[in-house]
């Protein structure tokens, strides 16, 4: 069997919309649905813009959804969607917001988190379901996956379901012109990461090697320019479709070791998951190398680097972008290191997909490395 005959099931939003001004299409869609009771789930700075989205009849909004939700926070959105009643929820915000969103729209109907952990195990969902991306970053709004911390253990698990793909997504490069260069830089050095590890997986597969070519193209291209000056329209709309791209790639691939080592920075460090990946993705990459020869040197070239020490050139590009790239001026101490490396060795369902094997001692030296 060849690659291109290599079985493969892709999911995609029931309607997508993608352009400056586009938020306003989640409300013509919602009110051409008849939905009546609307619940927006958001965070507090994002409270402003929500009227963008014209969204029609009862709208009710929580805006507690914190930056790395755990299961206390997304218990607090399921009980504040228990009072809403609503027949449509609406993820506004970055992927963390639209992660709780999915969640809450599968656990409104009985089933408890601990029961859907993994693939497949989703009943069903309660409510229509509409994303609108404000950062270009995770691209949770074009995948079937969510995440959330388990604020008891620490660790991210990990909820695959086509009930959790949206029936309506909407990239308004509008809503990211007032995104800092920080976060700019590091959200679009996240949806980089989910190309490049889907590139170089083992799982990789033709159809999605073109969508990570697209999406990491188009990273290199357009995240200067977008840092550089956050109101350039064409950089920021090429931005939020590169983390679509990223996000199409989750889907029947999903990421690698880059993101097993970035995990335990988010919920132990309290890092946003976009810097995380930021700080890890030239380790990886670098790492990579030798058993991805001919697809790094593609990623290299896109970056504009030579790749004779790609470690090095690629932790520049990043730092050029303004992104602090050493975990010792991040908050970390060198005795996290070691139990950090456990945790993400052991995050096998990412861990496994990774190019090149990882021993625990390799993951304890790029955190070192990193430091």
């Amino acid at each position: 069997m060849t690659d291109y005959a290599s079985p493969l099931r892709l999911h995609q939003p029931g309607q997508f919309d993608y352009g400056a001004g586009s938020a306003a299409q989640v409300g013509a869609w919602a009110r051409g649905q008849g939905f009546a009771r609307v619940l927006v789930l958001t965070q507090p700075v994002l409270v402003p813009m929500i009227d963008r989205l014209g969204l029609p009849g009862q709208v009710s909004i929580f805006d507690g959804v914190k930056p790395e939700p755990d299961t206390v926070n997304l218990a607090a959105a399921i009980e504040a969607a228990e009072a809403a009643k609503p027949d449509l929820v609406v993820g506004f915000g970055g992927g963390s917001v639209m992660d709780v969103a999915k969640l809450v729209s599968v656990l409104r109907g009985g089933q408890g988190l601990a029961e859907v952990i993994g693939p497949n195990k989703v009943a069903g969902r309660q409510n229509a379901l509409a994303l609108v991306p404000t950062t270009a970053g995770t691209g949770s709004e074009a995948g079937i996956r969510a995440l959330v911390t388990d604020a008891a253990s620490l660790n991210k698990v990990a909820v695959e379901s086509r009930f959790l793909m949206a029936d309506m997504v909407a990239l308004d490069p509008d809503l990211t012109m007032g995104v800092p260069p920080a976060v700019t830089a590091a959200t679009g050095i996240d949806a980089m990461a989910h190309c490049v590890e889907a590139f170089t997986n083992r799982k990789a597969h033709p159809l999605i090697d073109n969508y990570a070519r697209l999406g990491f193209g188009l990273v290199a291209r357009y995240l200067p320019r977008a840092v550089q000056d956050g109101s350039d329209a064409e950089a920021r709309a090429a931005l939020l479709l590169a983390a679509y791209y990223g996000g199409i790639c989750l889907g029947p691939v999903n990421t690698a070791a880059g993101h097993a080592l970035a995990y335990p920075l988010g919920t132990r460090l309290k890092l946003a998951h976009g810097l995380a990946n930021a700080v890890i993705f030239p380790h990886v990459l670098a790492f990579n190398q030798p058993a991805a020869p001919d697809k790094t040197a593609e990623i290299a070239r896109a970056l504009g680097l030579s790749g004779r020490d790609l470690l090095a050139e690629a932790s520049a590009w990043c730092a050029g972008l303004g992104v602090e790239m050493r975990l010792s001026r991040l908050g970390a101490s060198r005795d996290h290191l070691a139990p950090w490396a456990a945790e993400a060795h052991a995050i096998r369902r990412l861990m496994d997909n990774n190019p090149r094997d990882m021993s625990v001692a390799e993951v304890q030296a790029i955190y070192e490395a990193a430091f």
